[in-house]
């Protein structure tokens, strides 16, 4: 018998079996469909990083896609190991997130709180306007994980405005224009700085890879999905829908061919990785 490529794959929200605003089911099925295509992959699952040092030993691949779970200072120290070693980690849109907090005691006005492990992921969200349609713009069509894609392409997603944590050691494959943060007054979340804007004023991170010892982490903003049970946007750009009525079924990039070849890209770089 040959030995499985280990990957290990965690979805979830905050608090622990909330949806946290994201159709983590449709999530889970669509990459462990995609994994399951591989016969010698043997994929291990969780909702958050409580476990992440029983299944990473041996793994070849770490996946997350969260909204809310963060490792913690031991399990974040865990990881980094683990990459420095040759892990590889895909992270998925809300993977840049974490802890928001309230400001000045004011329940409905938080911010993201920076901890430890952005510094190992290789970056921080700050905040994102409502779901709109945007230009994605390939910054390097000859890496890896965007093979096949073509110059840019439109999506409808959120756009997440993040701030890289490593710019000198990041390679960024993915990026957007936006001059300025499109947030109504009182949406999403505050930040002192808009420091996702690049030096020209206008470029957005949104995929960039990162090496960390022998291993790599890939980051990838795009991916944002939600059902009638776990929405929670209140109104969406009239570039999705001229009311601005959020759709109660909305997969965005999931459907579009582009983010698909982007995501299969991603597994076939993760699982190529060396152990």
């Amino acid at each position: 018998m040959t030995t499985p490529i280990r990957v290990h794959l965690i979805t979830g929200g905050f608090p622990p079996g909330s949806f946290a605003g994201h159709d983590m089911d449709f999530v889970r099925l669509c990459l462990l469909g995609l994994l399951q295509q591989n016969s010698g992959v043997l994929t291990t699952s969780g909702n958050d990083f409580a476990d992440v040092a029983k299944w990473l030993p041996g793994s070849r691949l770490l996946i997350t896609y969260v909204a809310g779970p963060y490792p913690n200072d031991e399990q974040n120290q865990f990881i980094r190991n683990w990459l420095e070693a040759g892990g590889r980690w895909l992270a998925l849109h809300g993977t840049s997130g974490g802890k928001a907090a309230p400001v000045s005691g004011k329940r409905y006005v938080r911010k993201m709180v920076k901890g430890g492990y952005h510094d190992t992921l290789g970056c921080f969200f700050l905040n994102h306007p409502p779901v709109r349609k945007f230009r994605v713009d390939v910054a390097d069509r000859e890496h890896a994980l965007t093979q096949g894609l073509p110059a840019s392409f439109e999506v409808k997603d959120e756009l997440y405005l993040i701030e890289l944590e490593d710019p000198a050691n990041s390679h960024v494959i993915l990026t957007t224009v936006l001059e300025t943060d499109p947030s109504p007054p009182g949406f999403g979340f505050v930040y002192d700085a808009d420091t996702s804007i690049l030096p020209d004023g206008k470029t957005r991170v949104l995929g960039y890879t990162r090496q960390t010892g022998m291993g790599e982490v890939a980051y990838i903003a795009l991916g944002h999905c939600h059902s009638p049970i776990s929405n929670v946007q209140p109104f969406v750009d009239s570039s999705v829908e001229p009311s601005g009525a959020t759709p109660m079924v909305f997969r965005g990039s999931w459907e579009t061919p582009q983010y698909q070849t982007l995501i299969r890209n991603a597994l076939h770089w993760g699982i190529g990785a060396t152990s």
